[in-house]
């Protein structure tokens, strides 16, 4: 993995081993936690693209080290237990998280895209999460988070059938908020991550609070958010830049 800070706000994480369609082995997703732990406490960091090299975001998990994995039950099971607390991370980052979806995003990667908070997808790219085709179980969290992005059904469809979906059929589908030719896709997620940068980081953050838990403890979720509202400076300035006419400084 690369990752990168801009001095815009902007930090990217890229899958770096086009050599293997950027295949996530054990070693990345025991690895993310602990990046995206150093990414969120930086400073300047306001948002997140995910990305691969090679114009390809990721074929999945390496298929080699599933073969060994899968060789003992002990293995299977901490094997999946890294690779949901990686997801989990992902999910928890505390600023808005972007997918850049090139190429392949299989399996593995098509889990990781759904645990960010939007997909940016290229028209001719392919999606799939594909247990099915292994005889792999998928783990209860990928699967539910899954389903709350783009209904039960439309999960069920993905997960039994293991097919893989067209990037301009993302979209209707709800794997994808944007879908742009692949030529145009790197600089539309960069201008609109720079754009969330200019956003309230306290209205980002209780948004990503209260649609993180059941709905019954929305309200729960977003209370402390709330009362930060009322006694830090977000509001006040952005209200005064509203009245001023100028742009708000978060």
């Amino acid at each position: 993995m690369n990752a990168y800070v801009g001095a815009d706000g902007v930090a990217v994480l890229e899958f770096a081993r086009p050599h293997r369609r950027n295949a996530v082995t054990l070693a990345i997703w025991r690895a993310l936690p602990e990046v995206l732990k150093q990414l969120a406490a930086h400073e300047g960091v306001r948002a997140l693209l995910l990305t691969g090299a090679g114009n390809t975001f990721s074929a999945g998990a390496d298929i080699t080290e599933l073969a060994d994995v899968y060789g003992d039950p002990e293995h299977a099971d901490a094997y999946h237990a890294i690779n949901v607390a990686a997801e989990e991370a992902l999910a928890a980052f505390p600023h808005p998280t972007i997918a850049v979806v090139h190429g392949a995003c299989v399996g593995g990667g098509c889990q990781l895209a759904v645990a960010c908070d939007l997909r940016f997808v290229a028209e001719d790219a392919r999606l799939g999460i594909t247990p099915a085709k292994l005889g792999v179980v998928y783990p209860a969290v990928p699967t539910l988070r899954l389903a709350r992005l783009i209904g039960p059904a439309r999960a069920k469809y993905l997960l039994f059938s293991g097919e893989l979906v067209r990037g301009r059929d993302a979209l209707p589908l709800g794997l994808a908020e944007r879908v742009l030719p692949a030529a145009e896709l790197d600089a539309a997620a960069l201008e609109f991550a720079r754009l969330l940068t200019a956003r309230s980081t306290q209205t980002i953050g209780a948004v990503k609070a209260a649609l993180a838990v059941p709905a019954e403890r929305a309200a729960e979720a977003l209370a402390p958010w709330e009362r930060r509202s009322r006694e830090d400076g977000d509001v006040r300035e952005g209200l005064a830049a509203f009245l001023e006419g100028r742009p708000p400084r978060f």
